[in-house]
């Protein structure tokens, strides 16, 4: 009792003590924002904000995470902070996705140096245990790991065009995967610690990034979030272990559309409206279902609320499925997809609508 009593003051008082931590950093940031870090004058042609802000909110995000190793390893000496190689890998290739970001948010870098580099983060993560454990054949799981990578960065990346809204997304996705290792009794480890950094840094940006915001995450941001974000969904989603379910491929489709719904659909409805139009996928633009709302009659803030309630709509339903009651599998593995395609199909009539009014204005 004893220990579970020390455990829980622990995380807590680092809980809170990163969230006091990041607001502090960002409030820094900003305060030397005058000279350093304010965005290319050209990024304001893809970003919906119509001013040059800061964006150093990635920074943060890593120092945070960086720090979370070095606390566990002095609350709890008994416990090996680095059990295995894979927390190796997670450090190695956060480090090249944030050095990344923070090169394109210097020097706007070329697409596929990006691409390459984001292919190298998800190689580094295969090659010391991270990967998508499904099919028999492995160079079967190491491509999906690789294309899941590289699609998550790239989903968080362009997510990222308004305020609050991938901040409000990620928060969501970290508590899920949180309550159900509480939940589960899975939680004394490096793991559980460092998605409580992480998520603390996420809530201290936020009091800087709500709408009208202050600061920008940035590619530095959301490139760290990315390579972060698709080690969860591996190894809390992906390779479930908590879960019983009957047929793992469909079941563990189901789990990552349900857990990171609005980063694929968000991507999904861009990439196809983009191909659609004749237009790279890989061009920046003002096309997002984040900006189709706005055409729909909702503000800014309205729109990071819509976002984090349906994100939470579908993490309750993973929540219940895995952690309370599996007999209604079949139902729930039915749902989420229901609610999958109804989002989906909403958010691509409302960007079709909202593409026409935009290219005949443009």
């Amino acid at each position: 009792m004893e220990e579970y009593n020390y455990t829980l003051i622990v995380f807590a008082s680092y809980f809170v003590g990163s969230v006091i931590f990041s607001i502090i950093i960002n409030f820094i940031f900003l305060r030397f924002a005058q000279n350093l870090g304010i965005r290319a004058k050209l990024e304001t042609a893809n970003r919906w904000s119509l001013y040059q802000k800061p964006s150093f909110g990635g920074i943060s995000f890593y120092i945070i995470f960086l720090l979370s190793f070095t606390s566990f390893a002095i609350f709890f000496s008994s416990v090996d902070a680095f059990p295995n190689r894979i927390m190796f890998g997670l450090i190695a290739a956060t480090a090249l996705a944030f050095l990344m970001g923070l090169a394109d948010d210097a020097f706007d870098t070329k697409p596929f140096l990006k691409l390459g580099i984001q292919i190298l983060s998800g190689a580094i993560l295969i090659y010391t245990g991270t990967y998508i454990q499904l099919f028999e054949h492995e160079w079967l799981n190491y491509v999906l790991t690789v294309f899941w990578v590289v699609g998550i960065m790239n989903s968080i990346n362009m997510l990222d065009n308004m305020d609050a809204v991938t901040a409000v997304v990620s928060i969501i996705i970290l508590m899920t995967t949180i309550i159900i290792m509480t939940l589960s009794g899975n939680f004394i480890n490096i793991y559980y610690f460092t998605l409580l950094g992480v998520l603390a840094s996420l809530i201290g940006f936020l009091f800087f990034n709500w709408h009208p915001s202050k600061l920008f995450m940035g590619d530095t941001g959301s490139q760290f979030l990315g390579v972060f974000l698709a080690f969860v969904g591996i190894r809390f989603f992906w390779n479930a272990s908590w879960a019983e379910i009957s047929n793992p491929i469909a079941g563990n489709f189901v789990l990552i559309m349900a857990v990171f719904a609005l980063p694929l659909i968000d991507t999904s409805v861009v990439v196809i409206n983009r191909i659609l139009r004749g237009q790279s996928p890989m061009v920046g633009g003002k096309d997002h279902t984040t900006h189709s709302l706005t055409h729909a009659g909702f503000n800014d803030r309205q729109v990071a609320l819509i976002f984090g309630v349906i994100s939470s709509l579908f993490s309750l339903l993973v929540i219940y499925g895995i952690a309370f009651d599996n007999s209604y599998q079949e139902f729930l593995e039915v749902g989420i997809v229901g609610l999958f395609i109804i989002v989906f199909s909403i958010f691509f009539i409302l960007n079709r609508s909202y593409l026409k009014s935009y290219l005949k204005n443009a």
